[in-house]
């Protein structure tokens, strides 16, 4: 895989407009975007269509997780789109019929890990009497073992799914933080960010990214120079 087609910008902008006018001005640097739930309430399909319609790659990160046969219904939903990837979340039953809403289709779907925003005591205070590693791989294991096509997990934790799950999941990385800018800012709420060579080096797939891009003074040149950290990673399937 080329190095430019492992980074995912995410359009997090709160319509329409601005994330076209985003597309645009990345035009012949960046081909896969993530659409996330502030976005798709905005906008809906359209700006999936959109994005399909111009040759574009989507991840729609809605992160589904409901009752099994609501969730399979609307997976189903989302297959018939064209997008490439899909997240979910939940127990085996709601990925098993997850699984099945998908189909024959080339949908692949990721099961969400632990959010990068949260760490052990956040964990904590949810009632879980682990580490983050423990949670991430005990829910990675049961994804992949259930038919997910991988996971998204933090930087920190690629590493360690990769020894133990080994090459063939997916990993999706957010909370990516360029090398040669803070990792942590009073609006950042990434607590457990990384950055793209880090988590290249470890064993992700692909980066998504959002702020380090659609907010930098010039986007395009903040995702060439993501895309060259990339490039200096040496992905451990290679």
């Amino acid at each position: 895989m080329k190095p430019e087609e492992r980074l995912i910008c995410a359009l997090d902008f709160e319509n329409a407009a601005q994330a076209k006018e985003m597309v645009e001005y990345l035009e012949g640097i960046v081909n896969f975007f993530k659409i996330g739930i502030v976005l798709f309430a905005a906008s809906g399909p359209e700006i999936v269509k959109w994005l399909l319609d111009r040759g574009k790659k989507v991840f729609l990160d809605l992160k589904f997780h409901d009752i099994p046969e609501t969730v399979e219904k609307a997976v189903a939903q989302v297959s018939a789109l064209g997008v490439s990837f899909l997240t979910i979340h939940g127990n085996a039953q709601i990925i098993k019929n997850a699984v099945r809403g998908r189909g024959s289709t080339t949908l692949k779907l990721l099961a969400v890990t632990v959010l990068t925003s949260l760490d052990a005591a956040d964990l904590k205070d949810l009632g879980f009497p682990c580490s983050v590693d423990q949670l991430v791989l005990y829910r990675a294991k049961k994804a992949v073992e259930y038919g997910c096509d991988g996971v998204v997990a933090a930087g920190r934790e690629a590493g360690l799914l990769r020894r133990e799950l080994g090459s063939r999941p997916l990993i999706v990385t957010p909370g990516i933080r360029p090398s040669g800018r803070p990792e942590k800012t009073e609006t950042d709420l990434h607590k457990r960010a990384v950055t793209p060579k880090e988590a290249i080096s470890a064993g992700a797939d692909y980066l998504v990214v959002g702020r380090p891009i659609i907010k930098a003074p010039d986007p395009r040149r903040a995702a060439a120079e993501i895309i060259a950290q990339i490039n200096g990673a040496q992905f451990p399937k290679d």
